[in-house]
């Protein structure tokens, strides 16, 4: 898989009430739903990188079994996992993880904003 950071942003950008900024400076884009993070796309080592909010036990599962998924780097190891651009990278697979990273963090916002995101799935 190549363009990983384009082929993730295209698909992100299309998720109800998400934004993306750079507030850590240029190099670092942080995408949010409704101001809270739900991804970091950024290079490390000369590799495309991204991190993404995860359940502790779902990121203990996923870096036993992927070898370009591993801890967060510079997040909370246990709520978060970073994917390296990889040939052997699954787009289904990262497209899957960049969904559940969101309905994570929309699962904890208030009960008004996770209706209005509802609302705005559904005309979609």
């Amino acid at each position: 898989m190549t363009g990983l950071h384009q082929y993730i942003a295209k698909i992100t950008l299309t998720f109800p009430e998400t934004n993306c900024s750079q507030p850590f400076g240029e190099g670092c884009d942080v995408y949010k739903v409704m101001d809270k993070i739900f991804m970091l796309s950024f290079h490390l080592e000369g590799k495309a990188a991204v991190n993404l909010k995860v359940t502790p036990d779902h990121g203990v599962m996923l870096r036993d079994i992927y070898p370009y998924i591993r801890t967060g780097w510079h997040m909370n190891k246990q709520h978060w996992i970073s994917i390296y651009e990889n040939e052997d990278l699954d787009p289904d697979l990262v497209i899957d993880l960049v969904q559940s990273s969101y309905d994570l963090v929309v699962s904890k916002l208030n009960k008004v904003q996770r209706q209005r995101i509802a609302a705005l799935r559904a005309i979609t």
